[in-house]
């Protein structure tokens, strides 16, 4: 099966447990205020590579990711192609490969089940605590990532919930303890972790004539 592909990173070591294959998949539905990835938002974008092929060049990699290591997909969004990261995932765990799903959570129903199913972990953004706050900065729906949430709680996938915080945006201690209060409630969490907004990526949108909705708020 084949998929549009980003980008790869060979040895990422921070999307997952130990040393990580890392595949950034085009395409994504959010327009967040504060993404760095802007050239992942179209979903023609990129180059299209079969599953195939993306597992052999994984499997050159293997001595450096080794046993504690393994294979994240991230993006973009690479929910909106789950027919392609489903079997991608059933290969690698037939190759006894630890899987990673690096998601916002915003696509739920069978296609999510499915690649759940063949996920060791699932890395899920919750950007914001309400759906005012999701709509105005994300363009999605905060019930859609929750109701993602609560699929990884029933079919049990270990859970890592990561948080963006922005200064003058989510930055209160209100909103903290709110995070970690939602994050807490999924008993498989293993990991809660506060990113640093920064805004080193404002020549990416300089140079696609793209306006940085966060140009002039402080890292």
């Amino acid at each position: 099966m084949k998929g549009r592909v980003q980008s790869l990173q060979s040895l990422g070591a921070v999307d997952g447990p130990g040393v990580r294959f890392v595949i950034f998949l085009q395409g994504c539905p959010l327009r967040c205020a504060y993404c760095h990835n802007p050239e992942t938002w179209p979903l023609q974008g990129g180059m299209e590579m079969d599953t195939e092929e993306l597992v052999q060049k994984i499997l050159r990699y293997r001595p450096y990711f080794g046993t504690d290591g393994g294979v994240t997909v991230s993006g973009g969004e690479p929910m909106l192609q789950p027919e392609f990261v489903a079997e991608l995932f059933q290969r690698l765990h037939e190759q006894h490969i630890h899987t990673a799903l690096d998601t916002s959570g915003i696509v739920t129903g069978e296609k999510a089940e499915r690649v759940l199913r063949h996920t060791d972990l699932a890395l899920v953004d919750l950007k914001f605590i309400n759906a005012g706050d999701y709509r105005k900065y994300c363009g999605g729906d905060y019930h859609a990532v929750k109701r993602f949430l609560e699929l990884t709680e029933r079919m049990q996938v270990p859970l890592w919930i990561r948080h963006v915080v922005v200064p003058g945006i989510n930055d209160t201690p209100e909103d903290i303890k709110e995070l970690q209060k939602q994050a807490e409630a999924y008993g498989k969490l293993e990991k809660l972790e506060w990113l640093p907004f920064h805004n080193m990526c404002r020549e990416k949108y300089e140079e696609l004539g793209i306006p940085f909705p966060l140009e002039h708020t402080p890292a």
